[in-house]
C-alpha cells in the first residue's frame, strides 16, 4: 500500500502563523496546480466530531432496508434521500454503493415555466424516522465544513495571486451545500470493482472524510494511485467550476473508488462546497492567467459557467430514474 503521502499534506493552521504563511501558500498553490488533490490537517474539526458523523453513518446503513427505502430519493424531485446499491450511475455504469444525499434544508421552490430547472435542486431533505438525531448532526456537520471550505477557498485564491474575496458574493446567499453518507458494501456479485466510477466533481471544493478501509484512487502521473486514509485529515479536491474560473490553470482531477474486498464495508462522508445555483462563474483575475491553457473541452462532458446547469447535468446522468419520474423533459430521448 503506498504511503498516505501519495498526496501533499497541508496544515491549514500554518496560514495563521506569519512565519509559515508564505510557505503554506506556496504549497497550496503547488498542490492545487499540480494535483488538484491534497490532505488537509489543522482545520479545527475535532476527532470527536468526525467519529460521531461516521458512527451515525454506520447507524443509518444498519437500519432495516424498509426504513431506508422510506426515504428513497425516488420520492424527491430535489434528488434528496436514499439511493439503493447499484442505482447510481457513473460513466453509464452502476456504482456498487448506497448512499443518503442531504443538502441545505430549505422549502421546495415554486417554479414558473420560465424558471431554470436547476432550481429544483433546492428543497427539503428526507430523514429516517428511526434515527432522529441524524438530522441535527448532518446539518451541523455541513455548517462546520462550509466554514472550513470557505477559509480554504480564500487561501487558494490568495495563493494564485487573486483577491481572497473574489467568490464571497457567490457564496454569501443560499450556498449550495451537499453531503453524502456512503457505504461501499464489499465486492459486487458480478466481480466488478466499481465502487464509484471515474469522475470529476461538478462544483468548487470537496472535503472527504473516509474511514480506515481505503479504496480512493486519484489520477496522477498518467495513472491511478491509491489515497490511503490519513487520520485527522480531510481529502480535498477541486471541482470543474474552479477549472472554468481559472481558464484551465487549475483543473478538476479524475478519481474513483475501488470496492473493498469480499464482505468488507467502507464508509465515507464527502461534503461539496458550492455557490448559489444561479451564480455565474467569472474568470479569477491575476497574473497566473499568463500560464492558463484554457478550459479543455470534452464533448461528452460539457462544462457550464452557470453553476446550477453544471450541477443538474450531473444529477440527471447519475440518477436517471429520479429524473424520469420528476423531470422527464430533462432526460434525453
Amino acid at each position: 500500500m503506498p504511503s498516505a503521502h501519495t498526496l501533499p499534506v497541508l496544515d491549514l493552521s500554518r496560514a495563521d502563523d506569519p512565519a509559515q504563511r508564505a510557505d503554506f501558500l506556496r504549497q497550496l498553490h503547488a498542490a492545487a496546480r499540480d494535483t488538484g488533490f491534497l490532505h488537509l490537517t489543522g482545520h479545527g474539526v475535532t476527532p470527536a466530531e468526525s467519529t460521531r458523523i461516521l458512527e451515525l453513518t454506520r447507524a443509518f446503513f444498519a437500519l432495516p432496508e424498509a426504513e431506508r427505502l422510506a426515504v428513497s430519493n425516488l420520492n424527491s424531485p430535489h434528488f434528496r434521500g436514499y439511493t439503493r446499491i447499484g442505482h447510481e450511475l457513473t460513466g453509464g455504469s452502476s456504482d456498487w454503493r448506497d448512499q443518503l444525499d442531504v443538502g441545505a434544508e430549505r422549502p421546495a421552490p415554486e417554479l414558473g415555466p420560465d424558471d431554470p430547472a436547476y432550481l429544483w435542486l433546492e428543497g427539503p431533505n428526507q430523514w429516517p424516522a428511526a434515527l432522529p438525531e441524524l438530522r441535527t448532526a448532518v446539518l451541523e456537520w455541513q455548517s462546520r465544513l462550509a466554514a472550513v471550505a470557505h477559509r480554504l477557498l480564500r487561501e487558494l485564491l490568495v495563493s494564485i495571486g487573486a483577491p481572497a474575496t473574489f467568490f464571497d458574493e457567490a457564496f454569501a446567499d443560499r450556498p449550495h451545500l451537499h453531503t453524502k453518507l456512503i457505504r461501499y458494501p464489499g465486492s459486487a456479485p458480478s466481480g466488478a470493482d466499481q465502487g464509484v466510477g471515474a469522475h470529476k466533481d461538478y462544483g468548487f471544493l470537496t472535503l472527504l472524510l473516509q474511514d480506515a478501509v481505503g479504496g480512493l484512487q486519484v489520477v496522477r502521473d498518467g495513472g491511478y494511485v491509491d489515497v490511503p486514509p490519513l487520520p485527522g485529515a480531510f481529502v480535498v479536491n477541486l471541482g470543474e467550476l474552479l477549472e472554468i474560473a481559472t481558464e484551465g490553470y487549475l483543473t478538476a482531477t479524475d478519481h474513483r473508488v475501488v470496492s473493498p474486498p469480499g464482505s468488507v464495508e467502507r464508509y465515507s462522508v464527502p461534503f461539496f462546497y458550492n455557490p448559489r445555483l444561479d451564480a455565474v462563474v467569472e474568470t479569477v483575475p491575476g497574473d497566473y492567467l499568463r500560464s492558463a491553457p484554457g478550459v479543455a473541452h470534452d464533448a461528452t462532458n460539457p462544462l457550464h459557467a452557470e453553476y446550477g446547469r453544471n450541477e443538474l447535468k450531473g444529477w440527471v446522468r447519475a440518477h436517471p430514474a429520479v429524473a424520469r419520474r420528476w423531470h422527464p423533459e430533462l432526460v434525453p430521448a
